[in-house]
């Protein structure tokens, strides 16, 4: 879909402030490892789909300005990567095997500011439209895929003292971000750092202020793959035992529901992203979407609708009390659709329901 030209003018005022990386505060030992299994030649699109969550939060006290600096973001981040390292990691590749890996590579941390207030950005009728330059995104590179990142976090002030923190992550760690709620984590571990008394006046690693230059603008050397107008996501939820690698049905009826409800139609083969059992491994194949047997009527009833908001990052305070004033959440790189399925454990360590997410391209896009 088209920018709206409001949008265009609104987003060509965003100045980036500082580029830098942010690794985990102690060296990782032992390192983890993902393994991701293909079964099928499924193309570029595992390296470019990507979750974007973006959080807004208003100025609420004078001391705000100080617990949503960017250098204390950086530095409770560091803090956080101590219990997903992963984040922090990058593809490796074998022979027969390919794997993300937590070498402290580090997460890609920016820091914009745009000339207008929160407030007015919220009301401002392109905001979708501009929301997606308040996130970066990367496309992992195809060829050399173990120098990309697979983590992007974006800062942006507002006028007004508010700021929005933009998460873009490849979706093959996704199911992380999501399920174990990591915004959480690094925002409860942000609040009791910047509640101890021992805290210093400033942060010790903090650069900032790149400066405008004709010759050399950063803007074109940070050039951010990004795409609001991408598609548009139902989720669901499905007893476990009914999706494993054999069993896709009860996904085709996920499917059916998205194409029926938004008026669109996914390709004939859209990719699927489905996390295995085993914690440290995650299967991408081509989801054969015709062909397979509609689920049973019983089945369909056990499977309930669920929203983004059940994920919990609209509970995030990274100070106390604040919470944000609005979260967004989309796909990036739809192309002909995504379907994602994340089981989570019960204390037996089996399945006991599936969190199925599906993005169904816009109609003029497929």
């Amino acid at each position: 879909m088209a920018m709206s030209k409001g949008a265009v003018e609104l987003i060509s005022e965003i100045h980036m402030e500082s580029v830098q990386t942010v690794t985990p505060l102690t060296i990782t030992e032992p390192r983890q490892a993902r393994q991701v299994l293909t079964a099928d030649p499924i193309g570029s699109g595992i390296f470019r789909h990507c979750l974007h969550i973006l959080l807004y939060h208003t100025k609420a006290s004078q001391d705000d300005a100080r617990w949503f600096h960017v250098g204390w973001l950086k530095e409770s981040l560091a803090r956080a990567l101590l219990v997903q390292p992963i984040f922090a990691g990058r593809f490796r590749e074998g022979d027969e095997l390919m794997e993300i890996v937590s070498n402290d590579s580090g997460i890609r941390l920016l820091e914009t500011r745009i000339p207008t207030s929160l407030s007015e950005f919220l009301d401002f009728r392109g905001r979708e439209d501009a929301e997606a330059e308040l996130v970066f995104w990367k496309d992992i590179d195809e060829q050399n895929p173990q120098y990309s990142p697979l983590v992007y976090v974006q800062v942006t002030n507002f006028q007004c003292g508010g700021c929005s923190i933009g998460i873009s992550c490849s979706l093959l760690l996704a199911d992380i971000l999501l399920k174990e709620n990591f915004i959480k984590k690094w925002a409860d571990i942000h609040n009791n750092m910047l509640s101890q008394d021992d805290l210093p006046a400033a942060p010790m690693y903090y650069f900032r202020n790149i400066k405008k230059s004709t010759d050399c603008s950063p803007t074109s050397i940070f050039i951010s793959n990004a795409n609001k107008k991408s598609g548009q996501t139902m989720i669901f939820t499905i007893p476990g035992e009914h999706v494993n690698s054999e069993n896709h049905d009860a996904l085709q009826f996920c499917v059916e529901e998205a194409e029926s409800k938004f008026g669109t139609k996914m390709a004939p083969k859209c990719s699927l992203f489905l996390k295995t059992k085993s914690c440290n491994s995650i299967k991408v194949e081509n989801f054969p979407k015709d062909g397979l047997i509609k689920p049973k009527s019983g089945l369909q009833s056990q499977i309930a609708a669920e929203i983004w908001d059940d994920f919990g990052s609209n509970d995030v305070e990274f100070r106390k009390g604040n919470k944000p004033a609005l979260v967004s959440y989309w796909i990036g790189f739809v192309s002909g659709g995504v379907v994602m399925a994340m089981p989570s454990a019960d204390q037996k360590g089996c399945p006991d329901e599936v969190k199925v997410i599906v993005t169904v391209p816009y109609q003029d896009e497929f």
